[in-house]
């Protein structure tokens, strides 16, 4: 499995790190799409930069790398889009959006994504801990870290500097905007009890859609006829209630390949895959929904589960790229945004997780959030 695709969109300002867009088109024609970058503050409110200020080149680009799928029964068109590029490169750190949109008309969106710029200026130490709160020592974890900037003037970090953790790379989720606890020297200490805490979650569940010629460990059914390939994954269950068990996951992305053919961007098919989940009883008051990067880590009307009283459960059909998922359910009761995973997964504090931890400063005077630096690393030490 390709560990660059497992990564997270973080490249530095200094070297050669190019991150890669891809997306497919199933009406499997050209269509004139073209993208920009808008430069961001660590709100990811756009900041008060000219594009002339963080862009070297066009401020807006055709997308002219495409190629068509072959040896499929569903057919589309691949895009792909490297950043930076010959015709547009970047000269700030910070937050960047990526807007593709169709005809020249940046208001017909067709798809944004958030990335990173850093220019390492400063060290992150960080340590994974039991909750101090007693009720959460076995369900979440607990990061206390600090920043290390010898050498990089910050005159006033409590003012100065802004720091965000994320958790497995959720947006959603994350912490923001907290001031240093401690300031000793050059080191800024964020040893808070109960700040920086997390929900631990458990290891993603999996499925694997590589094959289209065999069932795989998770797949009960395959089908196909002349348009379309059917899985049917096997019935899920609850796991809030059952203990910890290590599967290793990669933490709730997903990762395109195939089995069978030497191409996994145009060779690679697309399945229509069927979930379920049993539950005698229906939630009430929420809904349930499939949750994880294949969903942009958001809560989308397609990915919702549909309550079955005959079949004693919720069912779901989606249409996936051949590929390795992780994947949860998460539930949304009818008053709240925010997903949560707890009620059928559960959450135990010996789940791996991924940790981002990002740096923000912004002196007196500047006009833009500079992201000085950021640091990835795992629950397991």
């Amino acid at each position: 499995m390709d560990e660059l695709q497992l990564g997270y969109p973080i490249i530095s300002l200094s070297n050669a790190d190019k991150l890669v867009l891809t997306f497919d088109d199933l009406d499997a024609d050209v269509k004139d799409y073209s993208y920009t970058l808008v430069h961001c503050n660590a709100d990811w409110k756009v900041s008060n930069l000219s594009s002339l200020e963080y862009i070297d080149g066009f401020e807006v680009e055709d997308i002219l790398d495409y190629e068509y799928s072959f040896n499929t029964l569903v057919n589309y068109t691949h895009y792909r889009l490297e950043l930076p590029n010959e015709n547009m490169s970047i000269t700030k750190s910070g937050n960047y959006l990526l807007k593709v949109f169709e005809d020249d008309d940046q208001e017909n969106l067709v798809l944004t994504r958030r990335f990173m710029v850093v220019e390492p200026k400063v060290s992150v130490q960080y340590e994974i801990k039991r909750p101090t709160v007693m009720s959460k020592v076995r369900t979440h974890q607990e990061i206390d870290f600090a920043v290390d900037h010898p050498g990089f003037e910050i005159r006033n970090p409590r003012e100065e500097v802004k720091v965000v953790m994320m958790q497995n790379g959720r947006w959603d989720t994350a912490i923001e905007d907290v001031k240093p606890l401690f300031v000793k020297g050059t080191r800024l200490i964020y040893d808070y009890q109960d700040k920086f805490v997390f929900p631990a979650g458990k290891e993603f569940r999996v499925v694997d859609l590589r094959s289209t010629r065999y069932r795989t460990e998770r797949i009960k059914q395959l089908e196909s006829d002349m348009d379309m390939y059917y899985m049917y994954v096997f019935t899920d269950k609850k796991r809030n209630r059952l203990p910890y068990l290590f599967e290793k996951d990669i933490n709730g992305k997903f990762v395109i390949e195939n089995q069978h053919e030497s191409n996994n961007d145009l060779e690679s098919d697309y399945i229509t895959t069927f979930f379920t989940l049993q539950d005698d009883q229906p939630f009430e008051k929420g809904s349930l929904y499939l949750f994880g990067e294949l969903t942009d880590w958001q809560i989308k009307d397609e990915y919702e589960f549909v309550y079955i009283k005959e079949e004693n459960g919720y069912a779901l059909k989606s249409l996936l790229k051949q590929g390795y998922y992780n994947y949860a359910y998460a539930f949304v009761a009818d008053d709240k945004t925010t997903p949560d995973m707890e009620p059928i997964e559960g959450n135990w504090f010996e789940t791996e997780n991924d940790y981002q931890v990002l740096v923000y400063y912004r002196p007196f005077g500047e006009r833009y959030d500079r992201l000085i630096g950021a640091i990835t690393f795992s629950s397991i030490q």
